[in-house]
């Protein structure tokens, strides 16, 4: 319940950013989290039409009108389900603690910034609630836990507003609530190739930012939990419940992951129940509670999500001590990761440079750790080459220098079983040094490949040309 209530204002926020009506926007939000909460492959996980989503659509909408935003979350939805049914979830294997670090790191910075406008240039009365939302969260806990203290404190707060009558900003302030569900969602647009070119480059944004957002969070929610996640499904899952969305509601959505980690950290939630609940209290606030959801102030919620972005934040990642052992490609990457997110308030973008960063930083150590020892015959008439380390583009292209060509007998041995081959670059390096030895008139002889290594060797060799 106190996920559900810290997740409407945000709905609302994004809602107005995509140029979509709230009660879409909240109407979607329902379907996507009851959807999901039978669906999805990560138990705890709360699904919503989140700001990265929003930010993907907005221009669609604001050039071309609403009517194109039911095809394009169906294709979307589509995309999605066939990227789950592939297997392609795996993919997030590759994604480096370094990465996932700096991601949740500038997600507390996001979800704190995100908070700080509802505390500017209010009145008086309204930091005496912020402050009294804190005083509950943190001395309540003391005596009870058996009522989360953000929920007691959001209906303390909210009680003292009604009954005293306070002018206060509150969710209302953020766009209205009618009360009245929108019901489906009519097709506006033909469907033709002229209106699939249109909608496909966002389709296929916001299919990839929803399911970057909702894999990362699911992950996120692993590490918390200590309990694993089924990604493919979750992919797919996601896929469905847009397309049901853009049906009943009409904006797209992924994992809201501040109000996820509100729901398994201060809430402990570890079902699906959570999920079901958040959905369904949603609905209920949707339709017959609409008039006290509006009267919630909106300090009280930023408190509460300003204590959810501090315990968010990794703080042992960035503590002198942690920082000293740490290898400093792998602070530079956390780093990356966090000022691209916070600069373009996008995780995805973060992520995404993160890890191409990260593969940049890896490929540059990996192509230095090839050592090659050279060692002369007792006669002289032969040589033995032992290389040691990965080949690859980055290692094979330096391999070529490393051989006395001019110097060397006739007899040449290069022994790689220390080694292994991973591409045609180190293919075509080992060929250029035979090669070079043939100039010399000197036979080279290539030993100790694994068998794998040896049947890419095999089928490459002699094909690459020069």
């Amino acid at each position: 319940m106190v996920t559900t209530l810290a997740l409407v204002p945000e709905v609302i926020s994004f809602s107005i950013v995509a140029g979509v009506d709230p009660m879409v926007s909240l109407v979607a939000s329902i379907v996507l989290a009851l959807t999901m909460s039978i669906l999805g492959g990560r138990p705890g996980v709360i699904t919503a039409g989140a700001g990265s989503v929003a930010l993907v659509i907005a221009p669609l909408v604001h050039d071309h009108g609403v009517q194109y935003l039911l095809p394009t979350v169906v294709l979307a939805g589509v995309i999605q389900i066939v990227f789950g049914l592939a297997g392609l979830a795996r993919l997030m294997r590759f994604i480096p603690r370094s990465v996932m670090i700096g991601f949740v790191n500038a997600l507390g910075v996001l979800i704190f910034t995100a908070q700080v406008p509802h505390v500017l240039n209010v009145p008086w009365l309204a930091y005496v609630l912020f402050a009294l939302t804190f005083v509950i969260i943190f001395i309540l806990p003391r005596f009870t836990k058996a009522i989360p203290s953000p929920l007691v404190a959001i209906v303390v707060v909210t009680a003292i507003v009604i009954v005293a009558q306070l002018v206060v900003p509150n969710v209302a302030d953020e766009g209205p609530l009618t009360g009245k569900m929108p019901g489906i969602t009519p097709l506006l647009v033909p469907l033709d190739l002229v209106t699939f070119q249109l909608i496909l480059p966002t389709a296929l944004s916001v299919a990839f930012v929803g399911l970057m957002e909702s894999l990362l969070t699911a992950k996120l929610v692993d590490d918390i939990t200590e309990t694993p996640s089924h990604k493919g499904r979750e992919s797919w899952a996601l896929g469905v419940s847009n397309i049901l969305a853009g049906f009943y509601g009409g904006i797209a959505g992924c994992a809201m992951i501040g109000q996820t980690v509100l729901n398994v950290k201060t809430g402990q939630a570890r079902t699906r129940i959570s999920t079901f609940v958040a959905g369904l209290f949603l609905l209920a606030l949707v339709t017959g509670l609409s008039s006290i959801m509006g009267q919630i102030p909106m300090v009280a919620l930023a408190a509460v999500m300003m204590v959810v972005a501090v315990t968010t934040v990794d703080w042992h990642s960035v503590k002198p001590s942690t920082l000293k052992r740490m290898p400093v490609p792998e602070t530079i990457v956390m780093a990356v990761t966090v000022a691209v997110v916070v600069i373009t308030e996008n995780l995805a973008y973060g992520v995404l440079v993160g890890v191409i960063l990260a593969m940049v930083l890896f490929a540059r150590r990996v192509a230095h750790v090839i050592t090659v020892d050279r060692t002369l015959a007792g006669d002289g008439e032969s040589v033995r080459y032992e290389v040691v380390g990965p080949l690859f583009f980055g290692s094979s292209n330096d391999l070529v220098e490393q051989f006395s060509y001019a110097n060397d007998p006739t007899s040449v041995a290069i022994d790689l079983s220390r080694a292994q081959i991973w591409d045609a670059s180190t293919v075509a390096a080992l060929d250029s040094i035979e090669t070079k030895y043939g100039d010399y008139g000197a036979a080279v002889t290539i030993e100790g490949l694994d068998e794998r290594s040896t049947g890419f060797h095999r089928s490459l060799t002699g094909h690459l040309g020069v």
